[in-house]
């Protein structure tokens, strides 16, 4: 049975090279093991567009990204410190909630999940300073602040240029969840001043979960020794241990590291990051052309819009029911992704994994043709989204 094509922000499809990479064991002391964690980590900063040399580090952790998130929000903010947090959906909301079980000293400010942060948008958080004061933050106390850049709950992009330079003006640390774009869109952490930047194996650079990894700031990653809350997720901690031997503290995915030295080859031979982001682009322009025609409309503003997952509204038919609509996509071959907005019926398609413009015009075909089954009209005039304009800071 072939595998259904992944519509998802991952897991997702990948290449029969990358599967085919993991058919082999390979002990986690093995002297090929340790020089193949070297060499990824080697790698990983130059996609960041930094090295060693330069000051920079990179920490595999086992698990998914949350993982590693969650390994850095509880590594390297000490007691006395104050994160501030930027949120414009569930994944933002996810680092308030680990900023809460944390016990951290923090606050969350965010937009609606239709409008960005950043792209010149800033006024809510120059306004949010006003509350921050009211609740004892003031600019001055706040020492890190967390925000998506590609937050995939409705496929925005966030503007961690913008960002990154109010923050550092303010002189907060930078924390900056890459999750989804990370070998997609071209980030240089040293010129965007980011002080940790967290991805996963399984996203854009095309590999199978397993494992997350942080790009970090030398300085920084050595200013929170002693921070860590926990011992499995202690980020400095699993950093000296992959200096001193090359070795994880705890076992490792090799299987998945396996897979992801391949899938690091194949985003070589595709031509980097500007070759993967052009075939994401591709796609994302062929399901845009295919879901406007068949009348859907898309709910972030295309100005906002990334090209690594798009949300579409519901169609307004009583007779669409999500779940049998997705049961029979999937049981056609193609796996889309369910909504997760707080505010409005939407599923979202992901244009990111070993998919092609072709595979995009093939899922749109089987959609028009799943609404006929169903006797779904889609209303046929598409209108663009408006563009929203900034939302006020709120708790």
């Amino acid at each position: 049975m072939p595998d259904k094509l992944l519509f998802t922000p991952g897991p997702l499809t990948t290449s029969p090279t990358v599967k085919q990479a993991m058919l082999r064991d390979l002990g986690s002391r093995d002297i090929e093991f340790i020089a193949m964690v070297r060499d990824i980590r080697r790698r990983l900063l130059a996609l960041a567009g930094v090295s060693q040399e330069q000051g920079y580090e990179c920490i595999l952790m086992q698990g998914s990204g949350t993982f590693g998130v969650e390994a850095v929000l509880s590594s390297v903010i000490p007691a006395t410190g104050k994160l501030l947090i930027l949120r414009n959906g569930a994944y933002g909301e996810r680092i308030e909630k680990m900023a809460k079980r944390l016990k951290l000293d923090y606050f969350a400010i965010g937009n609606d999940e239709n409008q960005t942060i950043g792209d010149g948008h800033l006024e809510w958080i120059e306004k949010a300073w006003d509350q921050l004061l009211k609740v004892g933050f003031s600019p001055r106390q706040c020492t890190h602040t967390a925000v998506v850049h590609s937050e995939t709950t409705s496929g925005i992009i966030n503007d961690i240029q913008a960002i990154g330079a109010e923050m550092r003006q303010a002189g907060l640390t930078f924390i900056v969840d890459a999750m989804s774009s990370f070998g997609a869109y071209p980030i240089n952490v040293a010129e965007l001043g980011i002080d940790y930047l967290i991805s996963s194996a399984n996203k854009c650079i095309e590999g199978v979960p397993g494992f997350a990894f942080v790009i970090a700031r030398r300085e920084a990653l050595l200013a929170s020794e002693g921070n860590a809350r926990s011992l499995s997720l202690d980020l400095h901690a699993q950093w000296r241990g992959l200096e001193q031997d090359g070795q994880f503290r705890f076992t490792p995915p090799t299987h998945a590291v396996l897979a992801f030295q391949q899938a690091l080859d194949e985003l070589d031979a595709e031509g980097g990051i500007a070759g993967r982001a052009a075939r994401y682009q591709a796609n994302h322009q062929a399901l845009l052309r295919g879901m406007r025609a068949l009348g859907f409309k898309e709910y972030v503003p295309e100005n906002y819009q990334s090209y690594i997952i798009t949300t579409f509204h519901y169609p307004s038919d009583p007779k669409f029911v999500f779940e049998d609509f997705y049961r029979r996509l999937s049981d056609k071959g193609f796996v889309i992704y369910p909504g997760k907005l707080t505010k409005l019926d939407c599923f979202r398609i992901g244009n990111i994994g070993r998919l092609y413009p072709k595979d995009m015009e093939a899922l749109v075909g089987a959609i028009e043709a799943t609404l006929k089954e169903m006797g779904v009209t889609v209303p046929v005039k598409w209108e663009p989204p408006s563009p929203f304009g900034p939302a006020p800071g709120r708790n």
